[in-house]
């Protein structure tokens, strides 16, 4: 969330800085409750500095053997409208906190400006893409060949959006994860991690999931209490520094998890249903870091490479976008995406988003470290990003290296987890 002091001070800037990214922040609220707050702390002060006189009052009197039931009436009085006040006032914070909980992130000054995907700002490609000289199969083509990818009997065990994947495309998929895990812990100095699929409503709202998305999220009973399935493995990842106080010398805290998705897509009605493009349960690498202030730029350049040389290595077309600031995630303040080429559709799609969240997330779960000039803590930065998806790296390892037959040859870098298979089918 943001620093609420920006909220009191300077309600202005925030809100014209956050309308550059489509968000228009109730101000008239805000500032309505702003003044609530005041008044009641006002007339909470004033109320005890007549309780403090009128019980002193009373002290003196009974020290006269004057008659003090009128003074013991007043106290008992101002004990009730006190009391009063302090449920008043909780109920005006916790209504401000929910507010706050609502609003992005501010969007980082280099951002570019724009309500969409079509103000995003191409940064730079690698690769070219390949030109074939036979008609182009999708993956939802290429998967049909001796049943590797199978949409129906997914739908029949679980509904729509879920895939099943046989054999030898079942393996690749496997070996996809497994190179990216061994490049980011290997070469990239990030800390391999194992966490849960299944977190608590804290861990959601610590990295901005709730409350405003709980629509998209699949939530579970245990034990009567609420649990969610990650929609990503920055949840709990990001969340193993919540409520903790890190040592400078532990930071940047660099971390990676391979891990199931899961993902209710409420609002994405009718994009992508084909194929493994958009899909409620999938798999991703995650890369995460936890970084001083002053060092997040640095470490956000250095997510972004390292997923671009996942896509590199398996030789896959890729360009960087810099997203304007209405097409940023709710908690990200600079966001850089990796889109990868896909020629069934003869474009760029989306395969890895990097942020940079500042002290965003950090505030929500009060993370922070030990600053070792002052001697006090402060917030974090989070960044995220992933490193890549698998699944969509698998549909365009497929599309990329098709071949007229419908068999697809099998990257060289991912040949070492293959057993000795280098082209399926």
């Amino acid at each position: 969330m943001l620093d609420p002091a920006l909220l009191r001070g300077q309600l202005d800037v925030v809100a014209e800085r956050l309308a550059r990214r489509g968000y228009t922040l109730d101000a008239a609220a805000i500032e309505s409750l702003e003044a609530q707050r005041k008044s009641v702390q006002i007339e909470t002060q004033e109320l005890q500095n007549t309780r403090n006189t009128r019980s002193k009052a009373i002290g003196i009197a009974k020290g006269k053997g004057e008659d003090t039931a009128a003074l013991m009436a007043d106290v008992a009085a101002i004990a009730d409208q006190l009391k009063a006040n302090e449920t008043r006032l909780a109920d005006i914070q916790q209504q401000l906190a929910a507010i706050s909980l609502g609003v992005p992130n501010l969007p980082d000054e280099l951002v570019p400006p724009g309500v969409d995907e079509k103000a995003n700002v191409e940064k730079h490609r690698w690769g070219t893409p390949r030109h074939f000289d036979f008609p182009v199969k999708d993956h939802v083509e290429l998967g049909a060949h001796k049943g590797w990818l199978d949409g129906e009997v997914a739908a029949k065990l679980s509904g729509s959006r879920f895939t099943v994947l046989r054999g030898e495309l079942a393996r690749l998929h496997r070996a996809l994860a497994q190179f990216m895990l061994d490049l980011h812990t290997e070469q990239h100095g990030y800390l391999e991690t194992n966490v849960p699929l299944i977190v608590n409503a804290d861990s959601m709202q610590g990295t901005g999931q709730l409350p405003k998305f709980e629509e998209d999220l699949f939530s579970i009973e245990v034990n009567e209490a609420k649990r969610y399935l990650i929609p990503t493995s920055e949840v709990p990842l990001t969340n193993i520094v919540r409520d903790s106080i890190l040592d400078a010398d532990q930071l940047p805290l660099r971390m990676t998890a391979h891990s199931l998705c899961f993902r209710a897509e409420a609002g994405s009605g009718g994009r992508d249903l084909r194929g493994m493009i958009r899909q409620h349960q999938f798999e991703k690498v995650e890369l995460v870091s936890i970084s001083k202030p002053e060092e997040s730029d640095a470490e956000h350049e250095r997510m972004t490479r390292s997923a671009e040389v996942v896509l590199e290595k398996l030789g896959l077309p890729y360009r960087r976008m810099l997203l304007c600031a209405g097409d940023m995630g709710f908690t990200a303040k600079k966001t850089f995406d990796l889109e990868v080429w896909l020629p069934s559709q003869e474009t760029y799609r989306e395969i890895s988003s990097c942020s940079n969240c500042g002290d965003f997330q950090a505030r929500r779960m009060l993370a922070r470290w030990r600053n070792p000039e002052t001697g006090k803590p402060e917030l974090v930065h989070t960044l995220n990003g992933s490193g890549t998806a698998v699944g969509r790296a698998l549909i365009a390892v497929m599309e990329n290296y098709q071949n007229a037959d419908g068999s697809i040859d099998v990257p060289e870098v991912l040949l070492p987890y293959m057993g000795g298979i280098t082209r399926l089918g």
